[in-house]
């Protein structure tokens, strides 16, 4: 599992508020190896593609969406979930190719579960203190939804194996990933340290 590879993209905020740096070292200094980059404005069908990665995924959004609202105790202002999972599609087109960002991957043991556990939960307001979204951002469903926007959050990070395996597909060229080797991977990953002392 040393080859796990992730895709994270920062988005227009954390762009936008001179993050880039800060996020980048959170990864980084985890041991995480970096094997691609990229600085670029998405277009809103190259952002479709991203989330539409699975089947299902309006359905499973527009469901989650649904749930939000009851629990709030709110009408759910759709006919099915459907109609609310596309509405939730182009707000999140919307707001990715609304600036640029910067679209990453990462390479490591676990990294895809490495870089959930930094970035933190969806929502900022409910994240972790120490997570890149705890710590940076005070946006919160319930702000987003009042405003009829996505809710900023900084990231996105792949949610599965399966996930960063096709999202990394949509944005990178197999050439465009670099293998290359740190000489911190001897410390990651040998066993024995053989080869420290001279």
């Amino acid at each position: 599992m040393i080859k796990e590879r992730t895709l994270v993209l920062i988005k227009p905020d954390g762009v936008q508020r001179s993050l880039v740096g800060e996020i980048i070292k959170r990864y980084e200094r985890t041991g995480l190896k970096l094997i691609a980059i990229k600085f670029l404005v998405p277009t809103a069908e190259m952002t479709e593609k991203h989330y539409l990665i699975n089947d299902g995924w309006i359905e499973s959004v527009g469901k989650k969406t649904k749930e939000a609202y009851e629990k709030k105790g709110e009408k759910y202002p759709f006919d099915d979930v459907v109609e609310g999972g596309r509405w939730v599609l182009e707000k999140l087109k919307k707001f990715l190719s609304s600036g640029p960002v910067v679209v990453m991957v990462w390479e490591g043991n676990e990294a895809v579960g490495i870089v959930r556990k930094i970035t933190g939960g969806t929502e900022p307001l409910s994240s972790d203190v120490g997570t890149i979204r705890g710590d940076f951002t005070l946006d919160s469903y319930s702000l987003a939804d009042g405003d009829s926007r996505a809710v900023r959050n900084l990231v996105h990070a792949s949610g599965s194996m399966e996930d960063s395996e096709k999202e990394i597909k949509i944005w990178f060229g197999e050439k465009e990933l670099i293998n290359y080797r740190l000489v911190q991977e001897q410390i990651l990953y040998d066993v024995n340290l053989d080869g420290i002392l001279e």
